[in-house]
This record gives structure tokens, C-alpha cells and sequence, in this order.
């Protein structure tokens, strides 16, 4: 049965192996991850456009490429596109190809430039009663130790790609979420399931603790919780996890309940796609950046140490978030923004 239609700048990516309960083989984790990438990959330029590394001195550049911008000054050329490897031993990964000129990201216009065409949001979705059953361990035993590596490797990838895509990614958790399938549903950015699906880190049970798993688990849910999957390998419910997935309720079985699903998955993309999208990949890369924020010393734009103010890194965070927010100002969007508001009318974004 094919997904239903999204509203326009939005796109799937997608789990295709229902009948495997749409395990996390070694092809289906390579077809993930080469869907973020291409929806993250300029068409004019062919460079991936990832967010930046989550860290605090990133400030600068960013600062320093809006100047550039507002003043006209020639930006970094930009690096060329680099293959995208599968082994082990040639393993490319867009994130380590970072450009250090952040233009795109911090002028609304660049933004609309650079990824013209590409999706504002992603919905990532599978079809079936399984979400995902984690990695297919029974592929998993067949494999080479370079393959085994490979598999997590490209695993982790994935979820790196996810956290640092500036298209924002919503998680459509139509069925049960098992060991790094829970990882995946739990490592979107808005992730949204109906209340009676389960989620599960079952890995104590075969000797293979949730190791990887919980790392996002324990950020969503918290250490208590998360620690209780892992070492009992109980299931939660969503509706256990209200303050973290948005729950939807109604419908007599599955059917109906993946449709009431779907119309809140529509309405949330709607929502985000009638937002800025520059701003919102800006935004987004702000809150990951300043919940890192915790008091103690970081290493400075110039290399420096910069000394933390201590506590529980409020402190650090506000200041450092003003700084964030005047770049937010800068930005044509959020001038189009204010002018629609005051003159009581719809903004029309160059950043979306």
C-alpha cells in the first residue's frame, strides 16, 4: 500500500523490507543512509549540506559567514563532492567533509539557492506491524567481520545523518520499535506513533546487550528508563512516552490506526513546511549545540579556552544563545517575518 501524499517540500525516506520486519540489513542500512545524503546534497553545487558539528565554537564561523554575506565579501570555495565509499577501508561519510563556510546556512537566500528542490522535511516511515526489528541478526551471523563492522558503522552513521540534517526529520512509528530500530524512532527529530506501539531494547535476552541502542534512548528517555529497557528488555508503551513521542489515539485495529496516524503526521509536516526552513535548520542546530552547554570550560572559535560560569550550564547556555538569536535576527527570513506580523499578513520565506 503506497505511503500517503505529503504536502510540497516534504519527502519520505524509508525502510523497504516488510517482509524481514524491515530489519536493518546491511543493504537496508546503506539505502537509508544514501536517501538522507541525497536529500541533504545540493543540486547546484553537488556538496552535502549537513549542520554543523554540535559545538559551541562553531558560533564563530557562523558569524563570520553571515558577515560575509551581509557585507558581500567572497566566501571559502567550497570543497569539491567527495564518492561515497562502502567498505570499511574507503568508508566516506558527508559529515566528515564539512565545509567551514556556513553561508547557506545562515542566509535565508543562499539556503534557497543551495537547496532548491530539495525537501524542507522528512518523513521516515516503513510499511507493516514492525516499524523495525533492529539489526537481522541472522544476516548479522553470516557476515565478515569487515561486513559486521561495516554494519554498525554505517548504523551510526545514519543516526549521525538524522541529528545533522537541517531538513528536519519526523518519525512515522507505525509498529513496533525493537533494539536499533528503537534507536532509529527515537533519534528523529519529531517522532510520532499511536499509543498502544511498543517500543523494545531486547537485547540482554540474547547476549547481545543494547549497547548502541540505548545511546539514544537514554538521551530521549532518560537514564532510569532507558537503563530499565536495557537490563530487563521489558517493552514500553508510546502512551508511556507521552512527554517525549507525540501519541495519537482512536481506531478499532490496525488499520485505523495507522490512518489516524498518518493524519497527524500530515498535519505536523504541513505545520513545518509552512515554517522558514533556514531558520528552522538554524534553530534546530542551536538546541542540540546549548543542551551540551554544561558550565565547564570549551575550547574557544580561536582555539582558546573559554572559562564556564559552572552551575548546570544556564548561565553559559543564555549567553551563548543570545549571540544565536541576533544571527536569527539578521537573517531575511525572520525580517519577513516580524514585517508579516506587524502588517498582519502571511510571510513569504526566501529560505523555504
Amino acid at each position: 500500500m503506497p505511503f500517503p501524499v505529503l504536502p510540497r517540500r516534504a519527502a519520505y525516506i524509508t525502510l523497504n523490507a516488510p517482509q524481514r520486519r524491515n530489519a536493518l540489513s546491511l543493504a537496508e542500512l546503506r539505502s537509508l543512509r544514501d536517501q538522507i545524503i541525497k536529500y541533504n546534497t545540493s543540486p547546484t553545487t553537488g556538496r552535502p549540506l549537513f549542520l554543523p558539528p554540535f559545538k559551541p565554537s562553531v558560533l564563530g564561523q557562523l558569524e563570520l559567514a553571515q558577515a560575509k554575506s551581509i557585507h558581500g565579501s567572497s566566501a571559502a570555495a567550497s570543497p569539491s563532492s567527495a564518492p561515497t565509499g562502502t567498505s570499511p577501508s574507503q568508508y566516506y561519510s558527508p559529515l566528515d567533509n564539512t565545509t567551514e563556510d556556513y553561508t547557506w546556512l545562515v542566509s535565508a537566500r543562499a539556503f534557497a539557492r543551495e537547496r532548491e528542490g530539495l525537501p524542507s522535511v522528512l518523513v521516515l516511515a516503513s510499511q507493516g506491524p514492525v516499524f523495525c526489528s533492529g539489526h537481522d541478526l541472522r544476516e548479522l551471523r553470516s557476515l565478515s567481520d569487515d561486513e559486521v563492522r561495516e554494519t554498525f558503522q554505517i548504523c551510526a552513521e545514519v543516526m549521525k545523518l538524522i541529528r545533522r540534517s537541517p531538513a528536519l526529520v519526523v518519525g512515522r512509528i507505525s509498529g513496533l520499535a525493537i533494539a536499533a530500530g528503537c534507536q532509529l524512532a527515537l533519534t528523529t527529530d519529531l517522532p510520532i506513533a499511536h499509543e498502544a506501539v511498543k517500543f523494545r531494547l531486547p537485547g540482554a535476552t540474547l547476549g547481545l546487550p543494547c549497547s548502541s541502542p540505548a545511546t539514544a534512548v537514554s538521551r530521549r528517555l532518560g537514564n532510569s528508563r532507558a537503563f530499565r529497557m536495557l537490563a530487563t528488555a521489558e517493552d514500553i508503551t508510546a502512551d508511556e512516552l507521552q512527554d517525549v513521542v507525540r501519541v495519537v489515539r482512536g481506531g478499532d485495529g490496525p488499520e485505523e490506526q495507522t490512518a489516524v496516524l498518518d493524519q497527524e503526521v500530515a498535519r505536523t509536516v504541513e505545520r513545518l513546511t509552512n515554517m522558514s526552513a533556514q531558520q528552522s535548520a538554524m534553530g534546530k542546530w542551536a538546541f542540540w549545540t546549548q543542551v551540551g552547554l554544561t558550565g565547564r570550560d570549551y575550547v574557544g572559535a580561536d582555539g582558546a579556552v573559554v572559562e564556564g560560569n559552572g552551575g548546570d550550564g544556564y548561565q553559559d547556555a543564555v549567553e551563548w544563545a543570545g549571540r544565536v538569536m541576533a544571527l536569527h535576527a539578521k537573517s531575511e527570513d525572520a525580517k519577513e517575518g516580524m514585517d508579516a506580523f506587524l502588517e498582519k499578513r502571511q510571510a513569504v520565506w526566501h529560505g523555504s
